[in-house]
């Protein structure tokens, strides 16, 4: 067995490791499927028969049921905890001018950035500081199927908080 020197434990960044103006580009991207479509749904009590009835989506516009704009959402900020969030995050405080400007289909694989905004030290939580950041989510042509933006409470780094 060889000595092991140290541990690199995964993470999100830190407040203070975030950069303004810095695209951060999340991959692998998540390929939707009409399972994660039927099931979210669903779950959520959602009945639009835009995303659960195949027969009635075929005589809309689109011609096919389309994925849950919530389940696009919940996705494009998932695919973001890895690098952004993990284990860095306190409290999500808002989800603020969400679009969705094109649909988003079973088969299409959504990849993810994210841009950070602006940040600043938290004035009432010592040792914590407010990220705003917007994530952007293409699907695999490129077209943009979700915008928002988002705000959150980061913990600091411990070199930082002490």
């Amino acid at each position: 067995m060889t000595d092991i020197e140290r541990e690199v434990e995964q993470r999100g960044l830190y407040f203070d490791e975030l950069e303004t103006g810095v695209r951060y580009i999340h991959r692998p991207g998540r390929t939707a499927t009409e399972a994660d479509n039927v099931v979210f749904t669903t779950l959520t009590m959602n009945a639009q028969p835009l995303h659960l009835d195949a027969a009635y989506a075929a005589t809309q516009e689109f011609g096919r049921p389309l994925m849950n704009s919530m389940w696009t959402l919940s996705t494009m900020v998932g695919l973001s905890v890895a690098q952004i969030t993990l284990g860095t995050l306190v409290a999500q405080l808002s989800l603020t001018e969400v679009t969705f400007p094109h649909p988003l289909f079973a088969g299409d694989t959504i990849v993810v950035d994210t841009v950070i905004l602006d940040k600043r030290l938290s004035r009432s939580r010592p040792g914590q500081g407010i990220v705003t950041m917007t994530h952007t989510a293409r699907n695999h042509e490129g077209t943009i199927v979700a915008i928002a933006t988002r705000t959150a409470l980061m913990l600091l780094s411990p070199e930082a908080r002490s």
